[in-house]
This record gives structure tokens, C-alpha cells and sequence, in this order.
């Protein structure tokens, strides 16, 4: 593993070395104090205060991550967890299932079948397809929300600021769970709370892990969506494929424009 930290003369997000097969390449960076300091200045924003007495909250650090779904799936959770957020590029296709969805033959055997340790549904990963990004929460965070559901309202909330930034008119959905017949097979074919639609297709999808130390918040952000693809590799009957392409839809943006701009959504609600 490559393990180096950088600072804001980094490259742009997407930017890693080639991870070598079977191996998961990573790279950290964040922000200091004074350099958050400075940036607040030159901006003209003020640092949020937070409550009297209370210290300031912790930036996220970031995280690069190159490698396959079954290595980066394969990561254990630390046993201390701390503000992280970790931008993740696959380098091979892979259908990645919920923790407790009954496995699959996948008919493309070019494809493997990696499991997540969260729920949901089937993901289809690969280069090109999404961009995957995690969210490290420690318990007790003041972002921190004890009811599952309600827990990812507010990454809901830095999905449709970092769509905003780029020309995408987004929201977060406040409700249960919408289930189409197809949610339990396929990840976009329900809308969860905290998810994120456009036009009422759903556009960013999430899962999340807890431990008593924290929890880890997978989203992705589909950037490739072929309902027949999904249809073909799970074996679903034919019908499914207008109901998954009425269920989801394409974001027509660039991965590191809009990963940029989803770490920089996060850093304001990072200082709230």
C-alpha cells in the first residue's frame, strides 16, 4: 500500500498512481488549522462558531483510494474512527451486493461478485461507471444522528450542495423507503432516506456500516446507468428493465468536477 499525505498543491481528485493488481493504493491529505484559517479569510467567511466552551469540529481528512471493489471492500474498519472522507476509483468492473442479499450467478463470468458489509442491493462498479465516495463518522459526532434513517439526511443535504455546484437541480429524499419490486435486487431501483433524485430518479445511492466506534457512509454517484446490463447480470425477468430506467437516471457531469465539489460541500458542513 502507498500511504503518503499531501497538501493543497496536490493533483486534481482522480489523480492517483495505477494501483498494482491486488493491492490498494492510497493517498491522504488535510487541510491545517491555519491553512483553513487562511482559506476563511481570503474568502471573507467566517469560521462557525461552534458552542461556548465547545472545541472546533475536526476537518475531514482525505483519502485517495485506488484499487479493485474486493480490495477496497476487503478494508477492515479502524478500530478508532475519526472525520474521514475517501474518494475511491475502481480499476475493474465488479457487481458488488448488500451484506445480506442471497448470491448471484452473475452471467457475464467476466465480471466478479464482491460483498459490501452494509445493505442494499446489487452496485455495478467499474471505471466510468460512478463515483464512489465513503464517509468516516465517529460516534458522537455532532453530525452524528443515533436513528439510522435520519443519519443520512445530512450527507443528503452535501450531495445536492455539491450537484448544485456543478449545474445539477437535485433533492434530498425527507421520506421512508420507496421499494419498487426491484429494490431488493438492485440498488437504484428504491430511494432511501438521505438519497439524492433528480426529477424523481434516483442519481445518488448509499449504504452504511456501524460499530461502536462509528459508522462508515458508502454513496455513489452513478455516472453510467444501462438497465439492461443490470438486468442481464442478475438474471431478472425482462419486465424489470423500464422499471429500473424509470427508477434511475445518468448524472451528465464530470467524476472529478463533481468530487471536487463534494468535498468542498463537506468542508461547510464540516465547520457547522
Amino acid at each position: 500500500m502507498d500511504h503518503r499525505r499531501r497538501g493543497h498543491g496536490s493533483p486534481a481528485l482522480g489523480a492517483v498512481p495505477p494501483a498494482r493488481r491486488g493491492v490498494v493504493s492510497l493517498t491522504t491529505s488535510r487541510a491545517s488549522e491555519s491553512e483553513a484559517s487562511e482559506a476563511s479569510e481570503a474568502s471573507g467567511t467566517p469560521e462557525a462558531p461552534g458552542e461556548p466552551g465547545e472545541p472546533a469540529p475536526a476537518a475531514f481528512e482525505v483519502e485517495h483510494i485506488t484499487g479493485t471493489a474486493a480490495d477496497v471492500h476487503g478494508r477492515a474498519l479502524p478500530e478508532s474512527i475519526a472525520r474521514t472522507a475517501r474518494v475511491v476509483e475502481v480499476t475493474a468492473p465488479a457487481l458488488v451486493l448488500g451484506s445480506t442479499q442471497p448470491a448471484v450467478a452473475v452471467a457475464d463470468r467476466g465480471i466478479p461478485v464482491v460483498r459490501r458489509r452494509s445493505g442494499g442491493g446489487a452496485v455495478l462498479v467499474g471505471p466510468g461507471e460512478l463515483l464512489w465516495v465513503e464517509v468516516l463518522l465517529p460516534a458522537g459526532d455532532r453530525l452524528w444522528d443515533d436513528d439510522v434513517g435520519r443519519s443520512f439526511h445530512w450527507l443528503g443535504q452535501v450531495w445536492v450542495e455539491a450537484l448544485a455546484a456543478v449545474g445539477v437541480d437535485s433533492a434530498w429524499h425527507h421520506g421512508p423507503m420507496i421499494c419498487t419490486p426491484w429494490c431488493r435486487a438492485v440498488c437504484f431501483a428504491g430511494t432511501g432516506p438521505g438519497e439524492v433524485v433528480v426529477d424523481g430518479r434516483k442519481v445518488v445511492g448509499m449504504a452504511q456500516r456501524r460499530t461502536r466506534a462509528g459508522a462508515l457512509f458508502q454513496s455513489a454517484a452513478l455516472l453510467r446507468w444501462d438497465p439492461h446490463v443490470m438486468v442481464r447480470l442478475l438474471g431478472l425477468e425482462p419486465a424489470a428493465a423500464p422499471a429500473l430506467a424509470n427508477a434511475a437516471a445518468a448524472l451528465s457531469v464530470g467524476a472529478n468536477d463533481l468530487a471536487d465539489a463534494f468535498l468542498e460541500a463537506l468542508s461547510r458542513v464540516s465547520c457547522a
